[in-house]
């Protein structure tokens, strides 16, 4: 009885090995498939770096919102979700001092505070790499004395089309 036993448990140690075709053992994984590992690797790092930044960017801004007097701090506040909801693909950063979003690390639009240069109006604005051309001449700043509903629709509208 101990001789079907033992019988037993090699032919399971023989079932066990991985074949990749009948008779031929695997002896591991090939060229393409290491490439492939490595490349996702590499994809996932990235992702977690960018997540990382992400989350450091936004605390940032958070922060320098919080920093601003009123009512640019409800502004900013204010504008950080919108911007927020209607390009969620920016990505929260700083820029001299001042609240910006940024798509593939170049700055679309920004907020600046009254208090920050002392001027009588908070500003939002939008840099080059924002997709607001229209003819030879269009708007890339705006003075900013308050929200209402119509402003926010405009900036959102805006935003999007920066983006886009």
């Amino acid at each position: 009885m101990n001789q079907g036993k033992s019988t037993t448990k090699k032919a399971t140690q023989k079932s066990a090995k991985s074949t990749t075709a009948i008779g031929k053992t695997s002896k591991g994984f090939t060229d393409e498939e290491r490439a492939a590992m490595k490349a996702r690797a590499q994809e996932l790092k990235a992702e977690a770096r960018a997540n990382k930044e992400k989350a450091d960017g936004e605390s940032a801004v958070l922060a320098a919102i919080a920093a601003m007097k009123e009512p640019d701090r409800a502004m900013g506040k204010r504008l950080h979700a919108i911007i927020k909801a209607s390009a969620p693909a920016l990505s929260p950063k700083t820029w001299y001092g001042m609240p910006a979003y940024a798509k593939d690390g170049k700055v679309v639009c920004f907020f600046q505070s009254a208090q920050k240069f002392n001027t009588r109006y908070a500003t939002f604005g939008f840099s080059d790499t924002a997709n607001l051309d229209e003819g030879a001449l269009w708007p890339v700043a705006f003075a900013l004395k308050e929200l209402t509903a119509t402003e926010e629709a405009r900036i959102s509208a805006l935003v999007k089309k920066a983006v886009s």
